[in-house]
């Protein structure tokens, strides 16, 4: 009985562990970020990889359970590229990105953010495609990716994001057509203007985004 008593003490001990487990994943996450940004004013100083709790850093937001849910560097003059690491923000709700020099491709591991309900990477100079994983965050309800230097086609597979509300991606280097299916069918055509696109395509025909 002793033995069993100790080994439920046990348990519980992991148990109260794995809170402390996640937040330092998303710590070690969130730092290596920090790595590939460059800082110059330094709005990062506080991200501090000593401490397991990243929760306590600016520009981050945790909710009860010392999960990261909101990350806000808007605006905050930072340059650089984004990595698959932020794929370990599993309980990431905001992506607030935007206003500043960040650059390279969309990490397609943005599309394990389950949780997301804002990605707002707009007034940037991302390059490359739309990762179709996008279409993974069935939660997501704004995406905003204007005024990068995006190329390729829209991904049809974006269409099945029916709790989209707000999709922007005008001011980049997109071609083809336009999805209209989906949430697609109501977004204002000014949310493409400033692209390479060819207008809607046709409901019922195949997308001619060939050689695009």
């Amino acid at each position: 009985m002793a033995s069993l008593s100790l080994f439920s003490v046990f348990v519980t001990f992991l148990l109260s562990l794995t809170p402390a487990f996640s937040t330092n994943s998303e710590g070690n996450a969130l730092h290596a970020l920090r790595r590939r940004l460059s800082d110059p004013t330094n709005v990062l100083q506080s991200w501090d990889p000593t401490l397991v709790n990243p929760c306590t850093w600016f520009h981050v937001t945790c909710d009860s359970n010392n999960h990261v849910i909101r990350l806000d560097l808007g605006n905050s003059n930072v340059s650089g590229a984004l990595g698959p690491e932020l794929g370990e923000l599993k309980h990431l709700q905001y992506l607030e990105l935007y206003r500043n020099e960040i650059g390279g491709k969309i990490p397609e591991e943005l599309g394990s953010l389950k949780n997301l309900v804002s990605m707002d990477m707009y007034e940037n100079k991302f390059e490359g495609e739309i990762p179709k994983s996008l279409a993974k965050l069935k939660s997501l309800r704004f995406l905003r990716l204007n005024n990068n230097k995006l190329a390729g086609s829209i991904p049809r597979e974006l269409t099945s994001l029916s709790n989209l509300k707000v999709f922007d991606v005008s001011n980049n280097n997109l071609c083809g057509t336009v999805p209209v299916d989906g949430p697609f069918a109501t977004f204002p055509m000014e949310s493409f203007e400033n692209n390479r696109l060819n207008g809607p395509e046709l409901q019922g025909l195949v997308p001619y985004d060939f050689g695009c």
